[in-house]
C-alpha cells in the first residue's frame, strides 16, 4: 500500500513505548506511521527496554531513541522540554497499567511522565495489559480521570493474551492505530483549511529577529528586534496547516510548537539559509527579520583594544534578502515587512513595488506602545496591484492576534492569485 507521504510531512508524532509484551507491535507501528509520512520519535521506558531494544526503533524511525530524563547528551540536542514542544501528538502504545497510574496522579519521575505534563499536544493512550488488570477498579478510576483531563483512550481489543487469559486488554493492531492517527490529522487539516483558507499544506519560510554583524570576537552591530512578531507568525501559520521553517536571528524566544527552527547570526548566513529553504521548496516567504543594512568589511581576528578617542570601522552593504528571493525564477508568494519611524505608509508602498513583493505589512516603530519590545502591534497591509485587494489597517492588538490577521490576509491574496 502506498501513500502521499508529503501530506503529513509537517506533523510530528512521539510514539511512547512502555513495558509489555505488546511492545513488539510498536516496532510495526513506527513503520506504518512513517508510511503515512509522519515524523516519528520514540520514547521508551525502562520496562519497554526489557522487551525490545532502542536500536530497533532507531533503525525504523531514523531518529535517536529517547530513554532517560536526565541525559546530558540528549539535553544538548533535543532536551525533554524541547521534545514536548516538538510533538503534534503523543501516542503511548502500549500504555501499561503503571504508566496510566502515573499520568492520572501527576507523577513525573521519568522521561515519559515528564513529557506528559510538559506537552500541549494531544495525548492518546492505547492500553495493553492483563484482562484482570484492565478491569481493576483502580485502573478504571485512573482512566476516567485521564478522560476527564482530555486524554484520548483507545479501547483495547479482546482475545487471547500472552498470559493465557482471554478478555479485554490486547493492544489494537499497528495498522489500525496508524489509520486512526492519520484520520485525526486529515480531519484537523480539513477543519483548519475551512477556517483559515489556503495555508493548509503550504510550506512557509519565515525570517525573524535581528542579525548580528561582528566587529571582533566580542563586539557586533545589531538592532532592537526581539523576533516576537516573526515567532507569532510562525505559530499562526503552523496552526493554519502550513509546514513552517523559521530562520531565526539571535533571540531569546522558545520555538513555537510544530515549527522547524534554523538559527543564524549574520545577514549573509540568513540569506544562505533562505536560499537553501527556497531550493527545498517554498510556497510563501515571510521576511519579518530586521536585517542589518551593513556589515563590517574586515572583522578583527582578536578583540580590538581601546586606543584613542575614535574607532574607525569600514562598513559594506549587506545583501537584501527579501529582494534576492523575490528575483529567483521559482519565486514564492513574497511578504515583506517595513518597520519605519516616519512616512510609514509611503515607504512601505515604495518597497512593495521596488522589491517586487506580493504583500507588505508596515508599522511605526517610533511608537512606544507597539513594535520591537512590545507584546502588541498595529500594522497596515498593502497588496500588489494585480491582486485587486484594498489595503488593510490592523488595529492595535496582541502580536498573536495581528499574526492571525496577517495569515488571513495572505490566504486571501493566495485565493486571488
Amino acid at each position: 500500500m502506498s501513500f502521499d507521504v508529503s501530506v503529513f510531512s509537517n506533523k510530528n508524532i512521539i510514539l511512547a513505548v512502555t513495558g509489555g509484551i505488546a511492545a513488539y507491535k510498536s516496532a510495526i507501528l513506527v513503520r506504518r506511521l512513517k508510511d503515512y509520512g509522519f515524523n516519528v520519535r520514540v520514547v521508551m521506558t525502562q520496562g519497554a527496554q526489557a522487551f525490545i531494544t532502542p536500536l530497533t526503533f532507531q533503525a525504523l524511525s531514523g531518529n535517536s531513541v529517547h530513554t532517560e530524563l536526565l541525559d546530558t547528551a540528549a539535553e544538548a540536542g533535543m532536551g525533554h522540554i524541547e521534545l514536548a514542544r516538538w510533538a503534534d501528538l503523543i501516542l503511548v502504545a502500549p500504555a501499561s497499567c503503571n504508566t496510566i497510574a502515573k499520568f492520572a496522579n501527576g507523577l513525573a519521575d521519568d522521561l515519559l511522565s515528564t513529557l506528559f505534563l510538559a506537552t500541549k499536544a494531544p495525548v492518546w493512550l492505547a492500553p495493553a495489559m492483563n484482562q484482570q488488570m484492565w478491569a481493576a477498579k483502580a485502573t478504571q478510576r485512573n482512566l476516567q480521570t485521564l478522560v476527564e483531563d482530555g486524554v484520548h483512550v483507545i479501547m483495547p481489543s479482546s482475545g487471547s493474551q500472552a498470559c493465557g487469559d482471554v478478555g479485554l486488554g490486547r493492544m489494537p493492531e499497528p495498522e489500525e492505530l496508524a489509520e486512526q492517527v492519520q484520520l485525526y490529522f486529515h480531519q484537523t487539516q480539513r477543519a483548519l483549511a475551512e477556517k483559515f483558507g489556503l495555508l493548509a499544506g503550504k510550506r512557509v519560510v519565515i525570517t525573524a529577529g535581528p542579525t548580528r554583524e561582528a566587529i571582533d570576537p566580542v563586539r557586533y552591530i545589531s538592532n532592537h528586534s526581539t523576533g516576537k512578531m516573526g515567532f507569532a507568525l510562525a505559530s499562526a501559520c503552523y496552526t493554519a496547516g502550513a509546514k513552517v521553517i523559521l530562520i531565526a536571528g539571535p533571540v531569546s524566544l522558545d520555538t513555537p510548537n510544530g515549527v522547524q527552527r534554523k538559527n543564524v547570526s549574520s545577514a549573509v548566513q540568513m540569506l544562505e539559509q533562505s536560499m537553501q529553504q527556497l531550493h527545498e521548496g517554498c510556497d510563501v516567504f515571510i521576511a519579518t527579520a530586521a536585517v542589518a543594512d551593513y556589515r563590517v568589511a574586515q572583522v578583527a581576528e582578536h578583540k580590538i583594544k581601546k586606543a584613542g578617542d575614535e574607532l574607525q570601522v569600514e562598513l559594506l552593504k549587506n545583501p537584501d534578502i527579501v529582494a534576492t528571493i523575490a528575483q529567483q525564477p521559482q519565486r514564492p508568494f513574497m511578504v515583506g515587512f517595513a518597520a519605519e519611524t516616519q512616512n510609514v505608509e509611503q515607504y512601505a508602498a515604495g518597497k512593495l513595488v521596488a522589491k517586487k513583493l506580493d504583500m507588505i505589512a508596515c508599522n511605526d516603530v517610533s511608537r512606544s506602545d507597539i513594535g520591537f519590545a512590545s507584546d502588541e502591534n498595529a500594522m497596515t497591509v498593502f497588496f500588489a496591484e494585480h491582486y485587486g485587494l484594498e489595503k488593510r489597517d490592523l488595529e492595535k492588538a496582541s502580536k498573536q492576534e495581528i499574526a492571525q490577521q496577517l495569515v488571513e490576509a495572505i490566504a486571501d491574496a493566495l485565493h486571488h492569485a
